[in-house]
């Protein structure tokens, strides 16, 4: 099968088109073939060695995480799914080889969900990795209805799911993004306001009590967080490990299938949609993984595999 790949730590110039062997399907395994995979900031800081003292990885590594298709074959007792499924999944293993980069990846069927019928591929792929990251966070924070909730980075592929799923609960959403983006964001349900110098105040100024949540999707916000938080607040951060010290929890997202069936079903109900930024083909997998790193896209870079009938 064809595949991107990298043999050694570095920038996008390390990524290959390859061929490699079709992946081995054991009990519990699904192989998928996969119509599209999406970028997400860990693909490339994996690639650059940030991650080795934390993650296994195995050369030549398959990157990528964020995966739509279908079911091609399953393995010995795998029960939920057959040939022909539609599926999506956030794919991450035990350690980083085979990923969705490629033609084929094998996933174990705890890790998938039932494609959006009301989603396109390039979309469907958007959504498992960063719906996830904000779908958990915002239930460790317990976000309730009539809550008011301030998310950072709302123009990205996290924050505007987080969005859609914070109003979903019934909350008020404060998002932050550039002035640019600002119509963006009310369209998906969030009073926007600019990120940067004067923040605590601009949100102060809707919420002169302060915000019950906060949800960091970007990193660098700490102080404004603790400027803004009501007292008895919760606030969490998938980019700032500070916030521990802060009474605030660091997250790292999980691989869980029976969620991303949750959100695939909000999304169906026409309570989420996916921005999709940006689509490569897989031979430009490099240049998709470039433009996710200048770190300004609104919505999600996705890289279309196969999406021939």
């Amino acid at each position: 099968m064809k595949a991107i790949t990298y043999s050694e730590y570095g920038s996008p110039d390390v990524l290959g088109l390859t061929e490699q062997p079709l992946p081995k399907v054991g009990p519990g395994m699904v192989l998928v073939k996969v119509k599209a995979a999406s970028v997400n900031p860990v693909d490339w800081k994996i690639m650059a060695g940030y991650l080795d003292a934390a993650m296994d990885l195995q050369f030549p590594a398959i990157p990528g995480w964020d995966v739509a298709g279908v079911v091609e074959s399953v393995g010995i007792d795998s029960r939920q799914f057959k040939p022909g499924d539609e599926v999506i999944s956030y794919g991450r293993k035990d350690y980083v080889h085979g990923g969705s980069f490629a033609e084929y990846i094998a996933l174990p069927e705890r890790l998938l969900a039932r494609k959006p019928a009301t989603l396109e591929w390039n979309e469907s792929a958007g959504l498992p990795l960063a719906g996830l990251t904000a779908y958990q966070v915002l239930n460790r924070l317990g976000l309730a209805s009539g809550e008011t909730v301030l998310i950072h980075g709302g123009a990205g592929g996290v924050g505007s799911l987080g969005i859609q799923i914070a109003a979903a609960l019934g909350a008020d959403v404060i998002a932050t993004a550039s002035e640019k983006n600002h119509d963006f964001l009310r369209s998906l349900g969030a009073h926007p306001i600019a990120y940067g110098e004067g923040l605590a105040s601009r949100v102060r100024s809707l919420r002169p009590g302060g915000v019950e949540v906060v949800a960091d999707f970007v990193g660098g916000n700490l102080e404004a967080t603790l400027a803004v938080l009501a007292e008895g607040g919760r606030h969490a951060s998938i980019a700032d490990s500070d916030v521990e010290e802060h009474g605030g929890a660091w997250m790292w997202v999980s691989p869980v299938g029976a969620q991303l069936q949750e959100l695939a079903d909000l999304v169906d109900e026409r309570k989420m949609r996916v921005e999709v930024a940006e689509v490569f083909p897989l031979a430009q997998a490099a240049d998709a993984f470039r433009l996710n790193m200048e770190g300004h896209t609104r919505g999600k870079i996705v890289v279309a595999v196969d999406q021939s009938a």
